[in-house]
């Protein structure tokens, strides 16, 4: 069987969620042993090594200046389909093999829709609905997601199939004192700092982050010495409120903004927080929440959407409208040993459940299915 794969997102130099899933995903599934060929499309020359050099796989390339998905690959797909196509972080082109895979996010943009620009929750909403009817089957990042699916566009439960992401291997506690030293200089960080990973953007629930760490400044807790707070991402979209809000609380010399991470360093980076927040409003997995765990950091993050699956029961929820609750649980996890200590044991052992092995099979037995 060949597989046709859209691989146009993953070879973005900026790799964020959606990107990285794509890229670690296809990685994978080169690897398997399988006697079925890949074929991998791509808009621009992906860096050489990005992919396994494989026999049973191939590369391409096809440029075209605009509406690549829609025109490009639409034709492409129209001249020589393969058996079957697999979109991991897009939307399925107009025209599309009988047998088309797609694995569908979130749909974080009904429930925050101030979250996004209008034009963004048009595309959002378009292409979420389009992919859900389209595809013969759908692969969702968690049960919230599939959930949703059924809930909000009629998608038919039985092609839904829940695969979850995986953690990376080199994710791992980094001990090396000189190697985290090298990482805070890079980034120009704090010795102690607090850390939220992730986009900048609305959903990210970043003003009420801050806002609960200035909290946490004019507490008991500030009396010791309170870990400055670390927002390492890039600029995405409606952010500078959040620089607005930092500027009001008189808190910008203990709040850093280092922006985009490379993934290289995120386990340093990880490694060498005292606790990861993600409060986010809504999240279709939140891999930033294994990751620190994989590292033995302590995790407080929302109690909503996928959040709660992802972390099991070895992370501090909050709810995420609730700028006191997110600073109690901070303050909680920084004074508490005994809290921290069993949330880093717990941790480690459930960000072992998830691995991109596992999520490439998941995945390949779907492209498989029926076929």
């Amino acid at each position: 069987m060949l597989i046709g794969i859209d691989a146009s997102r993953a070879v973005l130099a900026q790799r964020t969620g959606t990107e990285n899933y794509s890229y670690q995903l296809i990685r994978r599934l080169l690897t398997l042993d399988t006697t079925h060929r890949y074929r991998l499309y791509f808009n621009a020359p992906p860096e050489a090594g990005l992919f396994p050099a494989v026999p049973h796989a191939e590369q391409r390339i096809i440029p075209f200046p605009r509406l690549w998905t829609h025109a490009r690959l639409s034709w492409e797909m129209w001249r020589d389909p393969p058996d079957v196509l697999f979109v991991p972080a897009h939307v399925l082109p107009l025209i599309h093999p009988r047998h088309s895979v797609v694995t569908v996010h979130d749909l974080g943009y009904l429930y925050y829709p101030e979250a996004h620009t209008p034009l963004s929750r048009l595309y959002l909403d378009v292409s979420t609905r389009y992919n859900a009817r389209a595809a013969s089957y759908v692969i969702a990042d968690s049960e919230a997601t599939r959930q949703d699916l059924i809930r909000h566009y009629g998608a038919e439960a039985g092609k839904i199939t829940v695969v979850y992401p995986g953690c990376s291997e080199e994710f791992r506690p980094i001990c090396d004192a000189e190697a985290l030293h090298k990482t805070r200089e890079r980034y120009r960080l704090p010795d102690s700092y607090i850390l939220h990973v992730g986009t900048l953007h609305p959903r990210k629930n970043l003003v009420r982050l801050v806002e609960a760490y200035a909290l946490l400044r004019q507490s008991a807790l500030a009396k010791s010495t309170l870990p400055d707070l670390v927002i390492a991402g890039k600029k995405g979209w409606l952010y500078n409120h959040i620089f607005q809000r930092v500027e009001e609380l008189d808190i910008t010399t203990h709040v850093h903004f280092p922006g985009y991470v490379s993934q290289e360093d995120l386990p340093a980076l990880l490694s060498g927080a005292q606790l990861l927040v993600m409060p986010s409003l809504y999240e279709g997995f939140g891999l930033p929440v294994l990751e620190a765990m994989a590292c033995g950091t302590p995790v407080v993050c929302s109690n909503t959407s996928s959040l709660p699956e992802v972390a099991g029961d070895a992370a501090l929820l909050a709810e995420p409208l609730d700028t006191e609750g997110i600073a109690e649980a901070m303050g909680r996890l920084l004074r508490d040993t005994a809290l921290r200590d069993g949330l880093i044991q717990r941790g480690f052992h459930q960000a072992s459940r998830f691995t991109w092995e596992d999520c490439a099979r998941g995945a390949l037995e779907i492209l498989m299915a029926k076929h």
